[in-house]
């Protein structure tokens, strides 16, 4: 009787809407303001959790006030306590009105201020593809573009060089320019140019940041990942999240190479103030890592400085290679243990073919010394080396071997390499480009030929190709049980375990884009260690690299990779679904 009479006093005396329930969830007993979140005329022996929508185990746990409810207009949250510690015992519900403080916090939220920067790519060669008398018509172009697009969010705009803007915006437009995946990044590429590219920009996105100064901070640093993604694309950076948008075409080569002569001089002058140098490219390498390795090596020892090649295990298609290396007697390979012990504060790290610390050849040599050099052509990640002292990354070339190879041409030594490693540098373009069938521009064959002229042999270079019976069987079996969709999707997986089933996985796929109407092709399989890998290839239509960048891996535009814990099978339709 005396619970009875306390659920009846605090039903009557109650200055604000609450409810009592019992252990089956029905109203017991509601107070006066009860109507300000209910309509009903009376809510007794009404479900509690039919009425607001509320699950039993959500209304149980709640203590700390976190859940609330929209009801007429207004914001309740919600507080419960128990009025015994019996399990049957009824349960008070509290609505506090909290309406004022959600609206205040709703435009809080809509007009915190985001930096925006806003940056047109490949601007050099834009204004030496046009005439002297045109570049004005196109910069004019460009600019009303660009505004018009700002203006649909009520931008503030500033234009503080030729190529770039500034942008501040409020969050509430930041979401619907997000919304509509930023039409800039089409709107701009229908600008008309005497060019054999379109018009793309990169576009940093800060916001979430205390300060205005770590928004701007925030918006370099998108700004930094969009171009370092190869550009023609959107990065929003809120604190530790990123979120992408655009990204549809590939980087436009470069045609200066000024670029690459800057960096053969830099890394000369770091290589001199520097006693060692250590070269590491990525787990499981490649062609193109060795090759770049190699190539590194001759720049360091025509420097006169001591080198090393990190190679802690490689594949069977690298062993040729490696043996003809070890055999000329010319080269240091160490393992990683072994790296650890050499490298100090006064050791030159160059890191090849990757950016990202977690897939180096050891990544505990990056916390050895501040000297580190990356050289990479891969579409820069959310993972990425801090702070190197020089970083050469351009997603428009083939291969780190191409980038390598110039920087070897500027080198002041006027006979860079010899004939082994003009043949790796040549391999390692000639495995990332297909055999030159992709990823290929003027760049690339003036490599190759550079590479021609120094030695290089294609007989040769296309043996280190060769691959034993087994790996053979397994190509062409998985080749042959490939599926084809209408929509221009090929996959194909590899139902036998071998350890370089990477390898195998990639050349399937470089085969399935053969087949008439296929834009795309994704192979998967388990490797000798149980992971699943997964190569992916495109003709261009498709960006493979953003659909393996999902599954924590990535790579290029149209030539990415991933691996995975999960079943072949799974990853397949895993990414059935996201080309869908």
């Amino acid at each position: 009787m005396a619970g009875k009479r306390i659920e009846t006093l605090l039903a009557a005396y109650m200055p604000f809407p609450m409810c009592i329930v019992n252990s089956k969830g029905k109203v017991t007993r509601a107070s006066a303001r009860i109507d300000e979140v209910f309509i009903y005329n009376r809510i007794e022996e009404a479900d509690i959790y039919a009425l607001t929508g509320i699950k039993h185990a959500e209304f149980v746990k709640e203590q700390t006030g976190s859940l609330t409810l929209s009801r007429n207009g207004k914001v309740f949250r919600i507080l419960t306590r128990n009025m015994d510690e019996d399990e049957h015992a009824s349960t008070i519900i509290y609505f506090q009105d909290i309406t004022n403080h959600e609206t205040l916090k709703s435009l809080y939220n809509d007009e915190r201020t985001c930096m925006i920067i806003v940056s047109v790519d490949n601007f050099d060669e834009l204004s030496a593809s046009t005439a002297e008398g045109n570049n004005a018509a196109l910069l004019s172009a460009i600019d009303k573009t660009i505004r018009q697009w700002a203006a649909t969010a009520n931008a503030a705009i500033k234009r503080y060089k030729d190529s770039a803007y500034f942008l501040v915006i409020e969050s509430a437009s930041l979401e619907k320019l997000a919304e509509n995946k930023f039409t800039i990044l089409d709107d701009i590429r229908q600008v008309e140019t005497e060019t054999d590219f379109p018009i793309t920009v990169s576009i940093g996105i800060g916001v979430g940041g205390k300060t205005p100064a770590k928004n701007d901070e925030y918006a370099q640093a998108a700004l930094d990942l969009a171009l370092g993604r190869g550009g023609d694309q959107a990065v929003i950076r809120r604190g530790n999240k990123t979120e992408y948008f655009g990204g549809r075409t590939q980087a436009v080569e470069k045609s200066n190479k000024g670029k690459s002569r800057i960096m053969a001089h830099a890394i000369r002058r770091l290589m001199e103030q520097s006693a060692k140098v250590i070269i590491m490219g990525h787990r499981a390498p490649d062609m193109d890592a060795l090759g770049a390795s190699i190539g590194m090596f001759r720049f360091a020892a025509n420097a006169g400085k001591e080198a090393y090649i990190v190679l802690e295990r490689y594949s069977d298609t690298l062993a040729e290679i490696v043996e003809q290396a070890r055999t000329a007697e010319a080269y240091s390979f160490i393992t990683n243990e072994k790296a650890m012990a050499m490298c100090n504060e006064e050791t030159l790290l160059i890191v090849l073919d990757t950016h990202r610390p977690s897939l180096t050849q050891c990544p505990e040599l990056l916390s050895k010394t501040d000297k580190i050099v990356v050289i990479d052509h891969h579409r820069k990640a959310e993972e990425f080396i801090e702070n190197p002292t020089l970083a050469y990354m351009e997603p428009y070339a083939s291969s780190t071997c191409e980038l390598v190879t110039e920087i070897l041409y500027y080198s002041q030594n006027k006979k860079a390499f010899n004939k082994l490693e003009a043949e790796a540098l040549l391999a390692g373009i000639t495995v990332d480009t297909n055999r030159f069938a992709g990823r290929t521009g003027v760049r690339t064959f003036e490599a190759a030929s550079l590479l021609r002229r120094a030695g290089a042999d294609t007989s040769t270079v296309k043996r280190f190709f060769q691959a034993d019976k087994a790996m053979f069987q397994a190509r062409a079996k998985c080749i042959a049980e490939a599926e084809f969709t209408e929509a221009g999707m090929a996959f194909a997986i590899c139902d036998t375990t071998h350890p370089e089933m990477q390898i195998i996985n990639a050349q399937a796929a470089d085969v399935l884009l053969e087949a008439k109407g296929v834009k795309a092709s994704f192979v998967a399989g388990i490797d000798g260690e149980g992971v699943t890998v997964v190569s992916a290839r495109s003709l261009g239509e498709i960006n493979v690299h953003v659909i393996m960048e999902a599954f924590g891996g990535g790579g290029h535009f149209m030539l990415a990779g991933a691996q995975s814990s999960e079943p072949p099978e799974a990853v397949i339709a895993a990414i059935k679904r996201m080309v869908e």
